[in-house]
């Protein structure tokens, strides 16, 4: 397969004309310029992007014990532009949570995912967000050990709240063992914020949502965590976590090497309205925005997402006012340096996984492993 357009993005950030070859799964060649007319394409070229905290698609939680529905949710992510991805887990018992563990890890043995994030069971009760609060645990010895050895090489990240009995002990271990500790759901002002960093934190779940908001005398953990370089921080753009203004602040502080899109999509993405659960919450989606149910029929916290990359990216571009290059970076090459995933280049010996949007970021053909992707909805 022969690729070629006038807008690649290149690997340090730039656009400019190549022609790509593709031989198997992998790009063998990648030569500045237009070399032949016939293999031209409209499109900006993109490396496939990479959706580093997702629960699920199609009506299932990458947790479901159906193997069939979770091939499913992967394949409706991988059609809307994520060629690479994490099953994010959420709050559980900790026997149901390693059985999940064990379930995933056949998954990305099989090269269906790239890796597994645990979001909780270390969060504090008061940025509980979408987390069932009986199942919230501190992240003593014992329960980190467990997980790490769940988890083994396919555990990427555990969203922690550092505050917790034991937290910072627990940053220390996770960093140790080759993980990811990511500051999420937590109630921890800037010192502890700035000692989570310290001891080994490097990611912000979802930075702004679950955690306390900036105040001029009392600025919480976000300043720090914009303006600390060892930090990457998520976004979710679906226009309902974070206003275009916040997102415009965030990537101008940051910049895009240091910010990484995410969907926190649940099962019910790419689906239509209605009841579903996450994990063990009823959650329901009312024009595309999900919320825990409450028991007497009331809407309550936000319950992930129905986004996918494919919509993040445009969103950026067309309400934020990013430009596709840097929106392009931080759904793709950002996380994936971070993560040290082979993705997120167009670069002879890496995968061959491309995103093909139109000059605002509309996605229109995915490939991955050298194979395009049938899209779907």
């Amino acid at each position: 397969m022969i690729i070629s357009s006038r807008h690649v993005l290149y690997p340090d950030g730039s656009v400019g004309p190549a022609t790509i070859t593709i031989e198997g799964d992998r790009f063998s060649e990648v030569a500045l310029g237009v070399l032949d007319a016939e293999d031209e394409v409209d499109e900006w070229v993109l490396p496939g992007y990479v959706d580093t905290h997702c629960h699920g698609a199609a009506g299932a939680s990458f947790s479901d014990p159906d193997p069939d529905k979770v091939r499913a949710a992967i394949g409706y992510h991988r059609s809307q532009g994520a060629t690479s991805l994490f099953a994010s887990t959420v709050t559980e018992d900790m026997d149901d949570l390693v059985d999940q563990i064990g379930r995933l890890r056949q998954f990305c043995a099989e090269g269906e995912f790239d890796g597994i994030h645990l979001e909780g069971p270390f969060l504090a009760e008061s940025r509980k967000g979408a987390h069932n609060v009986d199942l919230l645990r501190d992240p003593t010895p014992g329960r980190v050990s467990r997980l790490l050895d769940a988890g083994g090489d396919d555990l990427r990240m555990i969203t922690l709240a550092p505050e917790r009995r034991c937290g910072i002990e627990a940053v220390q271990t996770i960093a140790a063992a080759g993980v990811h500790s990511a500051f999420g759901h937590s109630e921890a002002d800037a010192a502890t914020a700035r000692d989570a960093v310290d001891s080994g934190a490097d990611v912000v779940t979802h930075l702004f949502n679950a955690m306390a908001p900036i105040h001029h005398r009392k600025p919480g953990p976000v300043p720090w965590m914009l303006t600390d370089s060892r930090v990457m921080c998520e976004l979710i753009c679906d226009g309902v976590h974070l206003a275009p203004d916040v997102i415009r602040m965030a990537v101008q502080a940051a910049g895009p090497e240091r910010i990484c899109l995410v969907t926190d999509a649940m099962s019910a993405t790419g689906q239509p309205d209605g009841d579903y659960m996450l994990g063990s919450l009823a959650v329901r989606v009312v024009n595309g925005g999900a919320r825990l149910l409450n028991p007497d029929g009331s809407l309550g916290a936000i319950a992930g997402s129905t986004l996918t990359l494919g919509r993040a990216v445009e969103f950026v571009v067309t309400t934020v006012g990013i430009p596709l290059a840097q929106a392009a970076m931080m759904a793709s090459t950002t996380p994936a340096r971070w993560h040290g995933l082979d993705a997120g280049v167009i670069k002879a010996g890496r995968r061959a996984d491309l995103c093909l949007t139109t000059g605002t970021g509309h996605l229109e053909r995915v490939i991955r492993a050298g194979r395009e992707i049938e899209r779907q909805g």
